[in-house]
């Protein structure tokens, strides 16, 4: 079976600063994976889509379909699928969280902003229509409160409950100073709203904001891809 192609499917974005972020991400696992054609498509909002992805690989070209995107939901369980009915040789790995190596991330973005013991945290996410997808961030909210040793709280930013502003203004009950982790792939709309949410409280950075993609999120990616490549060898062998 040849090599198969690295597809890298984030959601798109209108950000500049967003898609420099994620265009960064995919060009170090491409450097990463000399051997493996990469390319970068959208689910909305940018170009290529999907489809015009999978019509640019060679006819007889296997593909791993590797979604960034934080949790499973509508995109990754009937986007990704939808629009790759009728491409042979297409696997579709899990989304990039719930993962440690997220959680790591966050909590770097945290110390950042120098949180003292009194302070509480809120985890700002998109929110999604897929109840399934919401649970994966409440995984990664628990999971960063083992990390950093207390009680995160979640707030979406759409389609789900509690919203980020009600659960900012619950955080700070007592005096207490809210703390929003970010957790948003890169900057665009959805950080944004996060920002005018918190209403004042400090916001970390989301994972993808700098020039260079941190490492441990170009090895996620690859793990992704890998693990996909050898479901799909499995399945033809």
């Amino acid at each position: 079976m040849p090599t198969p192609a690295l597809l890298a499917i984030s959601h798109g974005t209108s950000s500049p600063a967003g898609q420099a972020a994620v265009e960064a991400l995919v060009t170090a696992v491409a450097a990463r994976l000399p051997g493996v054609h990469v390319r970068l498509g959208h689910v909305d909002v940018q170009q290529p889509d999907v489809a015009a992805s999978l019509a640019a690989l060679a006819d007889d070209e296997p593909a791993v379909i590797v979604p960034l995107l934080l949790s499973a939901g509508y995109h990754v369980r009937i986007d990704l699928r939808e629009q790759s009915k009728g491409h042979e040789d297409v696997s579709i790995s899990p989304a990039l969280g719930p993962d440690p190596r997220l959680v790591e991330v966050l909590a770097a973005r945290l110390a950042a902003l120098d949180i003292g013991e009194g302070d509480a945290i809120v985890l700002a996410v998109a929110g999604s229509s897929d109840e399934r997808a919401n649970e994966d961030c409440h995984v990664t909210a628990r999971m960063l409160a083992e990390r950093v040793g207390r009680h995160v709280a979640v707030g979406f930013l759409a389609a789900a409950e509690p919203r980020l502003g009600p659960a900012v203004v619950a955080a700070r009950e007592g005096g207490r100073r809210a703390v929003v982790a970010n957790y948003l792939l890169a900057p665009g709309y959805f950080h944004d709203l996060a920002v005018r949410l918190a209403d004042g409280s400090p916001v970390a950075r989301p994972l993808l904001d700098d020039d260079e993609p941190g490492e441990s999120l170009v090895e996620l990616v690859i793990d992704r891809y890998r693990a996909g490549a050898v479901d799909a060898s499995a399945s033809t062998a």
